[in-house]
């Protein structure tokens, strides 16, 4: 190992926000900043950020972070994880966005998708070469909206002069002054414009997508240098590791054999169980997806994306207002013994895994005149964790797994009565660690091991601290009860 003076610098931009994060060579979080941006709603259904203002934020936080460090020459390495999806495409001479960057919970091309999706054999090529289904959750048909709404956009794509990127891409970009245009295979498996099992783009699919291949950035594995910084706070640092938030999650949670499985409860939760060096196909409305991968050779997971799960606390405190806190939540469901047969579906930008169901609303059901708001936050941290319950589910049918133990990571994460109602409700142990910021840390692991901070994996190993584990105490009837109401409320939204 090099000396405790060698620090990776992790940017983790989320949906939200931009986290950047200072790792030290043995693996600890030793500086954090933290810088918000706006979400746009232009219309119903529609979200959209402003890409130069993520930028903004990005740039700030790790200014932030330089200024807690004596030797600008200590960072030995960049790593970065984003929110996947959200879509960016800009002009490659000027470094100006076409468009705001459309937002990977942007529903406005659920009509070209159903379009889409009524073309059987389309759908079984899709399939078959992404792993993926035909969704505006991701970014091709993005694009194609971006290339025919702005005026002349789709002639200048045709002719090389714009650029498209899911958010990696733009901060490489950035970073770089536009000396490097590229991604990383788990960060182009999510446009469905991607082979994965080629690990190439693919001509058919950017037919089906009306996409020019002339825009798209070069693949390469998660753990390759992809670019050097050329700013004048951050000059000459390899941008080391570059991978999805899931993707990062998984690798930061250790998650580095077959059969391993993580949640992070972020705005929504995304589980993940890693598959091997062999697809798993899903019968069950899952995605095969790729993981991280430190050489060619592809890594495959399963992933199931509920929409809405640490959102639902969100809309408790903005929109009901029935709490003043994220945190309140944990202490006023355990007010109450049950949620007095209340359910809450909160399907608010429709259902995802897996039942895929983008017009599907939110609902509650059981209200009587005793229903009380201990009930409703209640019913609402529940159903984060019965969405989860179907997800681990369906991965164990469609994989033929059994799932031992579900790692846990996100801020919801911290929400004990929430982890404890997750390890009753799927009846295996449930792992969190001391250190939830997984994320970044999957970030950071790989830039480490690019450049040889770490030598291997083990070293990894012997760094993780576990902060808690959850074990089931529900009985096992009262399980099979509470999860055949929770589905019944479901068939009866869908």
């Amino acid at each position: 190992m090099m000396t405790n003076s060698t620090y990776i610098i992790s940017i983790d931009q989320g949906t939200t926000g931009t986290t950047v994060l200072l790792v030290d060579s043995h693996g600890r979080i030793v500086g954090k900043a933290y810088q918000e941006f706006k979400q746009h709603y232009p219309q119903p259904g529609w979200v959209e950020h402003d890409p130069d203002e993520i930028w903004i934020a990005t740039y700030n936080a790790v200014l932030e972070i330089l200024q807690s460090i004596d030797n600008k020459n200590s960072i030995a390495s960049i790593g970065i994880t984003n929110q996947r999806e959200t879509t960016v495409v800009w002009d490659r001479k000027t470094g100006i966005p076409i468009y705001p960057a459309i937002v990977w919970q942007c529903r406005r091309t659920a009509e070209v998708c159903n379009k889409l999706n009524e073309d059987e054999s389309i759908v079984a090529q899709v399939k078959s070469k992404t792993g993926l289904v035909i969704d505006p959750y991701f970014s091709a048909t993005k694009i194609a909206w971006m290339l025919d709404s702005v005026d002349g956009a789709r002639e200048k794509a045709t002719r090389g002069e714009l650029a498209f990127g899911t958010i990696d891409s733009w901060l490489l970009w950035q970073l770089t002054k536009g000396a490097f245009h590229r991604t990383d295979y788990t960060n182009a498996s999510r446009t469905l414009l991607f082979n994965i099992d080629t690990l190439s783009w693919d001509d058919e699919l950017l037919d089906v997508f009306n996409v020019p291949e002339q825009i798209l950035p070069q693949v390469v594995p998660s753990a390759s240098v992809f670019g050097i910084t050329n700013l004048p706070d951050l000059d000459g640092i390899p941008i080391a590791g570059v991978v999805g938030d899931q993707q990062a999650a998984l690798f930061g949670q250790l998650c580095w054999q077959k059969g391993m499985v993580k949640n992070t409860y972020g705005t929504g939760c995304f589980l993940m169980l890693n598959t091997g060096h062999e697809r798993a196909e899903s019968q069950s409305g899952l995605l095969t997806t790729l993981a991280c991968s430190q050489d060619e050779e592809p890594q495959y997971a399963l992933e199931g994306s509920v929409f809405v799960a640490g959102a639902a606390v969100q809309w408790l405190r903005d929109g009901l207002r029935i709490i003043e806190t994220a945190e309140q939540s944990e202490n006023i469901a355990q007010s109450v013994n049950d949620t007095d047969g209340v359910i809450v579906v909160p399907a608010f930008t429709g259902l995802g895994a897996p039942y895929w169901k983008p017009e599907a609303k939110g609902a509650i059901f059981g209200l009587t005149r005793g229903t009380t708001r201990e009930h409703i936050v209640r019913a609402t941290l529940e159903a984060i964790a019965y969405q989860a319950a179907d997800v681990v589910k369906a991965m164990m049918d469609d994989s033929g797994i059994v799932i031992q133990r579900l790692r846990v990571d996100g801020g919801a994460a911290s929400n004990n009565f929430l982890m404890q109602f997750q390890a009753d409700i799927l009846g295996i142990e449930v792992e969190r660690p001391t250190q939830v910021e997984t994320t970044g840390l999957g970030a950071a692991y790989l830039a480490g091991l690019t450049i040889g901070i770490w030598q291997n994996t083990d070293e990894i190993s012997n760094i993780r601290e576990i902060d808690s584990v959850f074990s089931p105490q529900m009985d096992t009837q009262l399980r099979k009860a509470k999860m055949e109401k929770w589905q019944d409320s479901i068939n009866r939204l869908i």
